[in-house]
C-alpha cells in the first residue's frame, strides 16, 4: 500500500477539532442534565429516610404511651441538688423514649448513673458535661441536615410541638401543643383529633455554627448566617407580633449587627425549648426570634421547622402519619398575638395543626 493512501485511510477514521469540539460538547450538556437528576434522586432517598425516622418516633411514642397511659414530656427528668446532682428536670422526654427506639443497653446506662465523677440516676443537666451525653442514636439525625458536624455526637434533628403559643415555651407544663414541662399529654387531651395535630417536625442542627453559641448572644457581622440556622435574639414584642421576625432578615440572612443563639441541635438530651421545641407560628424555614436576651430567658420565642428538603420540612401527626408541609402553608395573621390557653389560633391552617384542644 502506498504511503499516500495509507495518509488517506488514516485520516477518515480521525477526528477533527470541531467534531472534537462537539463531542466534548455533548457530553457537558449531558452531564449538566443528569446531574440535577441525580442530586434529585439522592435527596429523594434522604427525604425517604427522614420521614422513616418521624415514623420510628411516632411508634416509640405510642408505645410509651400504651406503657404510661400518657406521652412523654419535652422537659422534665430528676429533681434536686444543683451544681450536677440531679438534671434539675432538663432531661429532655427523648431519653424516656430509648427502650422504644431499640436503644435499651442506652437507657440503662443512663438510668444507673455513674461514669466519672460518679452522678445520680439519670446524669447532671443536660450541660453538665456527661460523657454519657456525647452519643445519641443515629436516626436522630436527618440524613439531609447539612448542620450536623459528623453523624456521631449529641447532635440531633428533630423538635417536639408546644403548639401554636407563643409566650411562656421554655415551662409551660400546659402548652397548648403535644409537649410540655414535666407534665405529660394524655391521647384524650387531644380533641381536635390526632390527625389533625402536630406532634413532631424538623429543625436544622447548628453544630457548625459554634462561634455563635454561648450565654450571651453573638451579633452576626460581615459573614452572612443563613435565618432558619439560629434564633435571633432582643426581638422586642415579638411574641405580640411575631412578623417582627421577618425584620431581622433580608429572606435569607440574619442582617448585620442582630444579635443570634445557636443552642439548636447540639445537645439532644437538654429539654429547654432552644434544644428541642417548635411552635406552628410562623411557616416552616422562616426566621426564628425572641423577645428575651439569652437562650435562657427567651421564654417567648418563634421557633418554626427548618429543613433541606426543598420547599417545606416533614411533620409527624399525633396519629402517627407523617406529611410533608409546605413553606407556603396558610400561617394566618402573623402580626397577632398568641392565642391564651384556650380558644382558637389566629396563625391559620398552621396554627390550627399545632393546638391540641383549640376547637379548630
Amino acid at each position: 500500500m502506498s504511503m499516500p493512501l495509507l495518509r488517506r485511510r488514516m485520516w477518515r477514521v480521525a477526528f477533527t477539532l470541531v467534531e472534537l469540539l462537539v463531542v466534548i460538547a455533548i457530553i457537558g450538556i449531558l452531564i449538566a442534565l443528569l446531574l440535577p437528576a441525580v442530586q434529585a434522586a439522592r435527596e429523594a432517598a434522604r427525604r425517604a429516610q427522614c420521614v422513616n425516622n418521624l415514623k420510628q418516633f411516632g411508634l416509640a411514642l405510642h408505645n410509651y404511651h400504651d406503657t404510661y397511659g400518657a406521652f412523654v414530656y419535652r422537659k422534665g427528668g430528676t429533681s434536686g441538688a444543683t451544681g450536677n446532682g440531679s438534671n434539675e428536670s432538663r432531661r429532655c422526654g427523648y431519653i424516656s423514649l430509648l427502650p422504644y427506639l431499640e436503644q435499651g443497653p442506652m437507657w440503662d446506662r443512663i438510668k444507673g448513673g455513674g461514669g466519672s465523677p460518679a452522678y445520680p440516676p439519670e446524669g447532671p443537666r443536660g450541660d453538665g458535661g456527661w460523657s454519657f451525653w456525647n452519643d445519641a442514636p443515629e436516626m436522630l439525625v436527618c440524613p439531609s441536615d447539612n448542620g450536623v458536624p459528623n453523624n456521631t455526637g449529641p447532635y440531633l434533628s428533630y423538635v417536639m410541638s408546644v403548639g401554636d403559643q407563643t409566650s411562656n415555651v421554655i415551662n409551660d407544663q400546659t402548652p397548648r401543643g403535644i409537649f410540655g414541662y414535666i407534665r405529660c399529654t394524655k391521647m384524650a387531651d387531644v380533641t381536635d383529633g390526632t390527625s389533625n395535630t402536630a406532634m413532631m417536625s424538623e429543625r436544622l442542627c447548628q453544630g457548625n455554627l459554634g462561634s455563635f453559641r454561648g450565654q450571651n448572644p453573638v451579633a452576626v457581622g460581615p459573614e452572612q448566617v443563613e435565618h432558619v440556622l439560629g434564633v435571633a435574639t432582643r426581638v422586642s414584642g415579638a411574641h405580640n407580633s411575631p412578623v417582627l421576625c421577618y425584620s431581622v432578615s433580608d429572606g435569607k440572612y440574619f442582617t448585620n449587627g442582630t444579635q443570634i443563639q445557636t443552642y439548636f441541635g447540639t445537645n439532644w438530651h437538654d429539654g429547654q425549648a432552644m434544644h428541642n421545641a417548635f411552635n406552628t407560628v410562623l411557616p416552616p424555614n422562616a426566621p426564628a426570634c425572641g423577645d428575651g436576651g439569652s437562650w435562657a430567658d427567651t421564654s417567648n420565642v418563634i421557633m418554626p421547622p427548618a429543613s433541606r428538603h426543598p420547599g417545606g420540612a416533614n411533620l409527624l401527626r399525633v396519629d402517627g402519619s407523617v406529611d410533608f408541609i409546605s413553606e407556603t402553608i396558610d400561617s394566618g395573621n402573623t402580626a397577632a398575638a398568641g392565642p391564651g390557653d384556650v380558644g382558637k389560633t389566629p396563625y391559620g391552617v398552621w396554627g390550627a395543626l399545632g393546638s391540641k384542644a383549640g376547637g379548630d
